[in-house]
């Protein structure tokens, strides 16, 4: 491979270039629990030793949405030893930095802070693993953003219009526009690309002069009708485009034909699926840019834990295996024992020529057992390799095709059939279970009044974002909605006209799928609100309990209180659960000491606010159950309860039980005007086993001016 002389330095860009890193995945496995972090230690080596310019993260730097404390230490630990230093940083940014990162409190680049002293800039897009949530729509790239440690790009802040503006960077006479987009519901964006509400802003003065790069985590395979993102959807002017989110490692830049761009895939930096896109050997890319040539130079992995896997199908040996022998299941486990031996003696001598593997390997052996064959049992199996394996659990994987695929193909094609098999391949999300889920129940079980969208968007966030009022909120949108739209229709109060009018507003609804997606949106913000309302509440009420504490007198002890009694930072928390399952017996008075008189009482008595908390492990079934109506919906129980202590002091605690135990806040999300650029739809994939991509040797390839 040619190197770049070294009086064109000063005009070449040399950037590191990784995806998919996953820090903190299956931190707590005692074998496994480290190779993402000395992975990511090595990527970062890798940068300082090449003296890179600076380092280009595509999405999924970690592996949960909210990493733990040691994952968060670690990365920290890595970004302040590789990324801090005196080395000055040899390019300079043109464009208006309030526009790039106009969400973070700090607008400007990290190298650019007098406050800190940094050698290699990291700039990262959000993947669909780290991405933002909660009430604020924070993650966990804005907290190594605030430190200073990384800058955090290609956040969208709107859902009706994206305007991706790049970040405009130049060293010497080379100058690259940096565009990023974070993380989005693959079926939303692709039809905000087909409504053409996608837009890449250009730089307005020599537009032509720029090398345009562009970062994307989303599906590039396809998954499903509008479930990905087609390269035909992205603009020609587009120089290279890196592609995050897709593990299978093809970073050599692959040319698309129709657009004229090239797409590179550096993959995952770490096997998080026993799945054949994984064993490909990992890379990173090392990116030279220089005015509008590039070359990228792949950089192989060397601590990564060596992942091999194999395929069995049991039906292609008659002459070994015979499903009528009552033996036969003894000679498939001693024959998938001297596979995986093969595999561990392979491993072994690859480790041998790389010492900084890992010792243990991940084995992997697929076998097919369709044609009347019994499998074995695997924890069994699994038990010979535990101290030879590092998944031991996971070694043998079996599964057994439709006999009718061997029937009309006599020539088993393995790799056509096994390329996915059912439990390890194909990526099933809340969305889909919802909709298959009723699409197939009875009629009896079929929403009425919601979508099979909206319900499975609602889940979804209660399952992975963890709002546990999502499925509540939009229940009661919903329920607002069309209660508006039946008095505005004027509908008589009869069943049969009712129920006509509500399936028809239903049907309506399903056919506007934006108008939809904000019905969802408006519902989100409202469980993301309620859920800062209680959070301030619950903290107001024990601040209250703790300044109370202090002021009563300590002279004596409460030890022979009950816990749900004891005055402390939980109270309030704990009382306000009790509140319900107690009666007026075991919630009656209390009196201890010398005694006291009912004035006393009434002169000491004090009032307390009820606090609403939400539950904290409330069931998708509870959050259906809680809008049912109950029989003592508008009436209130006062509970009271006098408490003495040893100096006669009376407190007439009273707690009054609300109607509805939780309030809404209810909020309302601004949503821009609509419009775009895109390209109209248009699938062709492409794939390149050439190692290495250098432009260098050759001309510029031809490009087409908008």
């Amino acid at each position: 491979m040619s190197t770049i002389n070294s009086q064109d330095e000063e005009d070449t860009f040399k950037i590191l270039i990784a995806t998919d890193i996953h820090l903190g995945y299956l931190e707590k496995d005692p074998v496994r629990g480290n190779d993402t972090f000395v992975t990511f230690n090595e990527i970062l080596d890798h940068a300082q030793k090449n003296e890179v310019d600076f380092v280009l993260l595509g999405g999924d730097l970690f592996h949960d949405n909210k990493p733990s404390r040691k994952t968060l230490h670690s990365c920290l630990e890595s970004l302040r030893k590789y990324c801090m230093g005196d080395r000055p940083v040899q390019f300079e940014i043109l464009s208006d930095q309030a526009v790039n990162f106009h969400y973070s409190k700090f607008p400007w680049v990290n190298y650019q802070d007098g406050n800190l002293n940094i050698s290699i800039p990291v700039f990262s897009i959000h993947g669909n693993h780290d991405d933002p949530t909660g009430a604020d729509a924070l993650c966990a790239l804005d907290v190594l953003s605030c430190a200073g440690l990384l800058n955090h790009f290609g956040r969208s802040t709107s859902v009706e219009k994206i305007d991706i503006s790049p970040i405009l960077l130049r060293k010497g006479r080379t100058k690259i526009a940096l565009y990023g987009l974070g993380a989005i519901p693959d079926e939303r964006l692709y039809r905000m690309f087909v409504n053409k509400q996608v837009t890449m802003l250009r730089p307005k003065e020599d537009e032509d002069s720029w090398f345009n790069l562009f970062v994307i985590h989303q599906n590039r395979s396809k998954h499903g009708a509008t479930n990905y993102i087609p390269e035909q959807f992205l603009d020609d002017f587009i120089n290279l485009v890196v592609w995050g989110h897709e593990h299978e490692c093809k970073i050599a830049p692959c040319q698309n034909e129709q657009q004229r761009f090239y797409v590179s895939q550096p993959g995952s930096s770490v096997v998080t699926s026993l799945s054949p896109g994984e064993a490909v050997k990992k890379h990173i890319g090392l990116l030279h840019v220089k005015g509008k040539k590039m070359k990228m130079q792949k950089i192989a992995l060397e601590t990564v834990r060596t992942f091999h896997m194999e395929d069995i199908v049991l039906a292609d040996h008659p002459d070994l295996f015979n499903p009528d022998n009552p033996k036969v299941t003894e000679a498939i486990q001693a024959f998938c024992m001297e596979k995986v031996e093969l595999m561990l003696d392979n491993a072994e001598r690859q480790r041998l020529e790389n010492p900084r593997q890992p010792e243990k390997p991940l084995i992997r052996l697929r076998v097919d057992y369709a044609g009347g064959f019994e499998p074995f049992s695997v924890h069994r199996f699994s038990q010979k390799y535990m101290d030879r394996v590092a998944n031991p659990k996971d070694i043998i994987y079996f599964f057994r095709h439709r006999e009718q695929k061997e029937k009309n193909d006599n020539d088993l094609n393995f790799g056509k059939l096994v390329s996915r098999p059912t439990a390890e391949g194909m990526t099933l999300r809340v969305e889909d279970l919802v909709k298959q889920y009723f699409q197939t129940a009875e009629k009896k079980v079929q929403l009425s009044l919601l979508t099979e969208r909206g319900m499975g968007e609602a889940v979804q966030e209660f399952v992975d974002k963890e709002e546990k009022d999502a499925i509540e909120e939009l229940v009661k949108f919903q329920l607002e909605k069309t209660q508006r739209f039946l008095k505005e229709r004027r509908t008589d109060a009869e069943e049969e006209k009712i129920d006509e009018e509500v399936r028809k507003f239903r049907e309506s609804r399903k056919k506007n799928t934006e108008e939809e997606d904000e019905e969802v949106r408006e519902a989100m913000t409202r469980a993301r609100a309620h859920r800062s309302e209680d959070a301030v509440l619950v903290t107001a009420s024990s601040d209250e309990e703790l300044m109370d504490t202090g002021m009563k007198d300590t002279g004596d002890s409460d030890d022979g209180l009950p816990a749900t009694l004891s005055r402390g930072r939980g109270w309030a928390r704990g009382r306000a659960r009790g509140a319900r399952g107690q009666n007026s017996t075991a919630r009656g008075s209390s009196r201890r000491g010398r005694g006291s008189t009912s004035q006393e009482a009434a002169t000491s008595s004090r009032t307390y606010k009820p606090v609403s908390v939400p539950a904290k492990n409330m069931s998708i079934m509870d959050a259906f159950r809680s809008l049912k109506p109950e029989p003592s919906l508008n009436s209130s129980k006062s509970y009271s309860e006098d408490i003495m202590d040893d100096d006669s002091d009376l407190e007439d605690i009273s707690i009054v039980r609300s109607s509805k135990v939780n309030q809404r806040l209810s909020t309302t999300s601004s949503l821009s005007k609509r419009g775009s650029q895109s390209q109209t739809s248009r699938g062709v994939d492409f794939e390149s086993d050439e190692d290495e991509f250098d432009p260098f040797k050759s001309t510029a390839p031809s490009r087409r001016t908008k």
